[in-house]
């Protein structure tokens, strides 16, 4: 596929058109396309913003800008510390290893239940350290221990090369779905508090944020910059400090225990005064607090109901855990990084790129959603996943011009927002709509500062 073939894709799916200014230099297409992909979502979010506008008589047509050098910056290194650095997000048992049949496996003990997950399918017990993790892998077949981890309620993935990926049953049930599916729904019979303005086109929208880690939330931080009012809700049991300042500017956050009566009702009540839903669970989670798909349309008829996952909505890995490094060992992702590096290890992409591009491209869909609904009356679900994303990454492999200049090199410091756990420093907007762009004035260090309720 070649750039303007995805960009053209998007502009279908998204139902928006208008051509798309850019400037400045990408710095991260090297091994594959990272810059290129990305800013071609980040444009197609960018004239779906537009299209909202022109629908709501904002304004004839806005001027629509993306700089490329900024949409590197937004893939993970938009926000810093003014002093100092962020602690890692990367628990040490976190990481690549290699397995007795000589290939390699990625773990994924950040979370304390997956750490546990890992442990247990290696039969080692709590607190070990990196070097006897690594013993006990190299003991184990990539597939089988794979397998093991995933059965125990971890997430692992074993190093795959992009033609096993696609050959497999997983690969070719994701490699057949469109990179963002929408389904129409049902006519809205409810009100909204949307007050759109040429500098903030969300203003007064509610957008309900059952998200975690990047990509979800990466989605909902440009919902809330482009002024909506994003309420983010988590239970008591969930924490992930160390991601948190990346991707909760601009938001508010409530805990809630979805799981008793009490929690429930006040998670409906929610839902059914929100005009967009975001979720990036796994599958199944949303239905089992008593929110099926039907459930959630019959609550807020007209919804903007946008979902990510892992690995897809269709075939055996539909509802398998998966994070952007699992995935990207999954796909081929960072086996092509080791051959184009002449490495003797995987080599991954210098940014979480999959996680950032597929929450600005959820974020698009939950904007061209908005404007469907505005035109035609009708709620509309849109369906993501990091796996389809890598698979438009590679498929794109080898359109990009190269540069060597690196991730490093894509810090670019902006405005100075005061925090509890100091002032942090925010890159410059990637996109701006006319007077739109990305507006904040704060940034959640900490969940749960919030009442679970609308203002």
């Amino acid at each position: 596929m070649h750039r303007d073939t995805a960009q053209d894709e998007l502009r279908r799916i998204l139902d928006v058109g208008g051509d798309v200014g850019l400037s400045g230099v990408a710095h991260l297409d090297d091994a594959l396309p990272v810059s290129t992909l990305a800013t071609t979502a980040m444009g197609a979010l960018a004239s779906a913003v537009d299209a909202l506008m022109q629908s709501a008589s904002l304004l004839p047509g806005p001027e629509v800008r993306v700089d490329r050098t900024l949409v590197d910056a937004w893939l993970g290194r938009h926000i810093r510390p003014a002093q100092g650095s962020f602690p890692s997000p990367w628990d040490p048992l976190s990481g690549a290893f290699p397995t007795a049949d000589g290939s390699w496996i990625r773990t994924h003990a950040n979370a304390p239940h997956h750490r546990a997950a890992l442990l247990a399918a290696l039969a080692l017990p709590d607190a070990r350290t990196v070097e006897e993790l690594s013993a006990a892998i190299a003991h184990r077949g990539a597939d089988e221990l794979e397998s093991a981890i995933v059965a125990a309620g971890g997430a692992a993935a074993t190093l795959r090369t992009r033609a096993e990926w696609m050959r497999s049953v997983p690969g070719s049930a994701v490699a057949s779905e469109p990179l963002i599916a929408r389904i129409d729904t049902g006519p809205t019979d409810a009100g909204s508090t949307w007050h759109p303005e040429p500098a903030r086109p969300l203003a007064g929208l509610r957008v309900l944020d059952l998200t975690r880690v990047i990509a979800g939330p990466a989605a909902t931080q440009v919902l809330a910059g482009l002024g909506a009012d994003v309420l983010r809700i988590d239970p008591d049991t969930w924490d992930e400090p160390a991601v948190l300042p990346y991707v909760m500017a601009g938001k508010r956050s409530a805990r809630l225990d979805a799981k008793t009566p009490a929690g429930r009702r006040t998670l409906s009540d929610l839902l059914a005064a929100a005009d967009v839903l975001v979720h990036g669970y796994r599958a199944g989670a949303i239905d089992h607090l008593g929110l099926g798909e039907d459930e959630r349309h019959r609550l807020r008829p007209g919804l903007v109901e946008v979902g990510v996952r892992a690995y897809g909505w269709s075939g055996p890995w539909a509802g398998r855990r998966g994070f952007d490094s699992l995935v990207q060992f999954s796909t081929g992702i960072a086996d092509i990084g080791m051959r184009h590096a002449d490495a003797a290890a995987p080599v991954s992409l210098p940014v979480q790129a999959l996680d950032w591009t597929t929450g600005y491209l959820a974020a698009a869909a939950a904007v061209a959603g908005l404007t469907r609904r505005q035109i035609s009356g009708r709620g509309s679900r849109w369906r993501l996943s990091l796996a389809r994303t890598a698979h438009a990454l590679t498929t794109l492999a080898g359109e990009g011009a190269a540069s060597a200049s690196g991730a490093d090199s894509v810090t670019v410091a902006g405005q100075r927002i005061e925090t509890s756990e100091g002032a942090l420093l925010l890159a410059p907007p990637p996109f701006r709509v006319g007077e739109a762009t990305l507006r904040f004035d704060r940034v959640a260090t900490r969940l749960g500062g919030d009442p679970p309720a609308w203002l």
